[in-house]
């Protein structure tokens, strides 16, 4: 199964867990079932009208998913996709 990274400033919504294993053929799927365990997350990554927010990042290797296929980008069962926190300052 593909693993999930999370990253430190999601782990208060995964119960403190900093991986998880999950079903998913492609990058949305490994996300959808994410959000089924832990549904407090969604907010951190679908906007109102139900797309990724633009300040989502998640990488499958050194790609950003939306260089390659966005959530449609497939998944092998040895991936792994990190969800790259997003640091913003001003």
């Amino acid at each position: 199964m593909p693993t999930i990274k999370i990253p430190t400033s999601l782990r208060q919504h995964t119960d403190g867990k900093r991986e998880l294993e999950l079903e998913g053929k492609t990058a949305g799927e490994a996300l959808s079932a994410l959000l089924a365990l832990h549904p407090e997350l969604n907010d951190h990554f679908y906007n109102e009208n139900g797309e990724l927010r633009k300040f989502v990042n998640i990488a499958l290797g050194k790609s950003n998913i939306k260089d390659l296929h966005g959530l449609d980008t497939p998944l092998k069962d040895d991936d792994i996709l990190r969800i790259l926190a997003s640091i913003s300052g001003g």
